[in-house]
């Protein structure tokens, strides 16, 4: 072990002390936000691949809707935009900005909170058909991934 090494060791002790003592709970931890939202949220997404995959990832971090207390529902808006274009005007680069306008209600139908979530994701437009078409499709579903998780960190957020 070289002396360099310690003072960093002597740091890091010395920062999660202090994330102790300032009441840092982890989001996950017990009695962390991140449990109490597991399975409290059900939600509606629209019927379409990105809706899917919007939905399958709310449901990765907000667990099976089984006893909802509230309800999430989305709607994603993606658009396609030449992000490169060459000299020939061949676009070879599509940008994907996207949004996800969402609103929590309780059981009774009150609104809770409210929100806009946005993100971007991009594809190479230069390789094949079939290429450029897995490509748009996985860059739709990193999207959607984005999206989803910023709504869940204000779920967060709010249920602090």
């Amino acid at each position: 072990m070289s002396l360099s090494e310690r003072p960093s060791r002597r740091f890091a002790i010395l920062g999660l002390l202090a994330l102790g003592g300032c009441g840092y709970t982890p989001i996950y931890g017990t009695g962390g936000t991140g449990n109490a939202l597991r399975g409290a949220v059900a939600y509606t997404v629209p019927e379409t691949v990105d809706g899917y995959n919007l939905g399958k990832r709310l449901q990765d971090r907000l667990g099976r809707t089984d006893g909802a207390t509230n309800v999430l529902a989305v709607t994603i808006s993606v658009t396609d935009a030449a992000g490169a274009i060459d000299r020939d005007n061949a676009s070879t680069r599509i940008s994907l900005p996207g949004t996800a306008v969402w609103t929590l209600t309780d059981m009774n139908g009150t609104v809770t909170a409210s929100g806009e979530a946005s993100a971007f994701s991009g594809y190479s437009n230069t390789g094949s058909t079939v290429a450029t078409r897995t490509a748009r499709e996985d860059a739709r579903a990193r999207l959607m991934v984005a999206l989803a998780d910023q709504i869940v960190t204000r779920l967060y957020a709010i249920a602090l």
